[in-house]
């Protein structure tokens, strides 16, 4: 069993598809990680040698900030943007989206399932 960062890698995925499972690591970090250790996109999880595994572990370890440590940094970003106030982190405050998409029809995911408000009674004479 192959286990990066606390995370257990699928043993029957190729290298640099079972990498991304790691919080922060992508396809081209993927690649490139696997570039300096010198082993073949291909070569599945499983098949890595105990040498490979230690020489990818002590790399990720090192040089690329992955899982927690990436997390709490993401969420002091977002904290610090609503502490100063700006556009970003007020958008953030209201759960609406932050890059200038549309919220009259879309932005679901953000907004939660939809609140229906009732109309004004029309006054009787």
């Amino acid at each position: 069993m192959a286990r990066i960062s606390g995370i257990d890698l699928p043993r029957n995925k190729r290298g640099e598809i079972g990498l991304t499972y790691i919080y922060g690591i992508g396809r081209s970090t993927a690649q490139s990680i696997l570039d300096k250790a010198g082993i073949s996109y291909d070569v599945k999880v499983q098949d890595w040698t105990d040498a490979q595994l230690t020489q990818i572990r002590n790399f990720i370890n090192d040089e690329i900030k992955v899982e927690g440590a990436l997390r709490s940094e993401v969420q002091l970003n977002i904290k610090r943007l609503m502490d100063i106030g700006c556009y970003r982190g007020l958008r953030h405050r209201k759960g609406l989206p932050t890059r200038g998409q549309r919220t009259k029809n879309n932005s679901r995911t953000r907004k939660g399932k939809r609140k229906t408000v009732a109309n004004k009674k029309k006054a009787t004479k």
